[in-house]
């Protein structure tokens, strides 16, 4: 298994949008993002820290339905 790496919060957002996130809205330092699929809306809140920290990005990619080899690939 792939480790989770420590990534900045642009790098993350931009990953997720090519996954198939939009930014629906930021409020202080955090961006809340979402996805439909299959009828249900996964709805997901990035801190906009430099880094994020590794477990919090892995819960993050656990919540957005994402294995950290589908995350790598569309960084």
């Amino acid at each position: 298994m792939t480790k989770v790496p420590s990534l900045n919060y642009d790098k993350v957002v931009k990953a997720l949008q090519r996954a198939g996130f939009i930014v629906v809205r930021q409020k202080g330092s955090h961006i809340r993002m979402q996805k439909r699929v299959k009828g249900e809306t996964i709805k997901i809140t990035i801190p906009a820290h430099k880094p994020i920290k590794r477990s919090t990005l892995s819960h993050i990619l656990k919540s957005a339905d994402l294995s950290v080899n589908e995350f790598l690939s569309f960084l």
